[in-house]
């Protein structure tokens, strides 16, 4: 399954199983960034991401734990 931006709940799972010991609210968005360019399954232009698009993820994230 290709990731994309939108697709914030699909990466936040990815995210949480990626790094299990991380509070999503201490990522910076920097970070944040990198992490999800770097999930297998993400298939994304990394220069089309966005505060907004890193928000979603980062709240569906924390919805997560």
């Amino acid at each position: 399954m290709a990731l994309r931006w939108e697709d914030a709940e699909d990466i936040a799972e990815q995210l949480a199983a990626a790094h299990p010991d991380v509070d999503p609210l201490t990522v910076r968005f920097t970070d944040l960034h990198r992490w999800v360019c770097a999930l297998p399954d993400f298939a994304d232009d990394p220069k089309t991401s966005s505060e907004g698009k890193l928000e979603r993820i980062q709240t569906a994230w924390v919805e997560q734990r």
